[in-house]
């Protein structure tokens, strides 16, 4: 399986014969197999030339960049292998019938908040006092199959994940990672830079992911459609949210693999330092080739595969082939 690369150091990215290297600030080198590449997360200040995109556009590597927090800058999107006119058309006509659309927003949120209560019944079962937010978001969540505008749909998810984010401090028991509330651009609390750092990956995986099917990001239907330049892969990833970025921060606190040490104050805010970074983003890696027993299918499948499974029975919905249902973790 192909792998994605995270650079976070300083430095050139360059095409050298068949394949590709990375020369850091010091001069060290670094070959990168094109053939085992599917994409490439580039954190830190990277210089680039023409001959090394075009490279990457023939042997389909995306390249997604961040800025100094870790949030999503930009994408370089080669060339598309597997645009479809017709899907595209399929989209929109899905996204302008307001039925069609209301639909499978509800879809993403009910996946979102089916995915939420199947963690924090899972800390439940380990003695976690989170009885009382799960009830809460069990009976938000009674609300949205009766919900038939989009923008209310996004506040019900708002306060359902509201009430789960209340659960983090009772499920880690950290007091150095104490939740406080939601705190964006910059976040204000080492929660919400562990948040909102791992979602940011998570958007950009997806993203990866939908552009290896005939699906086009740029029309969403939870996320409107509109100047954003993408907004599909933020529906899929408010399914896997939970299971991937949250999952993943529980275990990197409960196992004391990351620290008060590995966070730095910058400009109104904080965010990862280097080695913070390299071990999130090592361990939901780890996260999205775990495989697990699928019943459709009868096999097991790696959490990356299951990202690719989603968009798939997307495109056949819109097709008309089958109805959409989100993936529900059942573990």
């Amino acid at each position: 399986m192909k792998k994605t690369l995270f650079i976070f150091s300083n430095g050139q990215l360059r095409r050298k014969d068949n394949t590709i290297f990375f020369v850091n600030e010091d001069g060290e080198q670094k070959y990168i197999p094109v053939e085992d590449t599917s994409e490439l997360m580039v954190f830190g200040e990277v210089d680039i030339n023409k001959r090394f995109l075009e490279f990457c556009s023939q042997k389909e590597i995306i390249i997604h960049y961040f800025n100094n927090y870790g949030y999503y800058s930009g994408t370089f999107y080669p060339r598309e292998h597997y645009n479809s006119g017709y899907m595209i058309l399929r989209q929109a006509e899905a996204y302008l019938k307001e039925e069609a659309r209301v639909f499978l927003a509800q879809k993403f949120v009910t996946g979102a908040a089916q995915n939420i209560r199947q963690v924090l019944k899972y800390y439940q079962n380990r003695e976690k006092k989170v009885g009382f937010h799960l009830e809460k978001i069990e009976e938000l969540s009674t609300k949205i199959s009766d919900t038939y505008d989009v923008s209310a749909l996004m506040g019900l998810e708002g306060n359902i994940r509201e009430y789960y984010y209340k659960a983090f401090d009772e499920i880690h028991g950290q007091p150095d990672f104490i939740f406080e509330g939601r705190s964006k651009r910059p976040p204000k609390n080492e929660m919400n830079t562990l948040i909102s750092f791992g979602n940011s990956i998570v958007y950009s995986t997806v993203l990866s992911e939908i552009y290896k099917t005939h699906l086009d990001p740029r029309i969403g239907y939870l996320h409107a459609t509109n100047f954003r330049r993408f907004s599909l892969n933020l529906d899929i990833a408010e399914v896997f949210k939970p299971l991937l970025v949250d999952r993943v921060i529980f275990t990197l606190i409960g196992k004391k693999m990351i620290s008060k040490k590995d966070f730095k104050k910058e400009s109104g805010g904080l965010m990862l330092k280097e080695r913070g970074r390299r071990v999130f983003v090592e361990e939901l890696e780890n996260r999205l080739k775990t495989t697990i027993n699928h019943r459709e299918i009868g096999r097991p499948v790696s959490y990356r595969r299951l990202l690719r499974l989603e968009l798939y029975k997307l495109e056949k919905h819109l097709m008309g082939e089958i109805t959409y249902e989100p993936f529900v973790s059942q573990w």
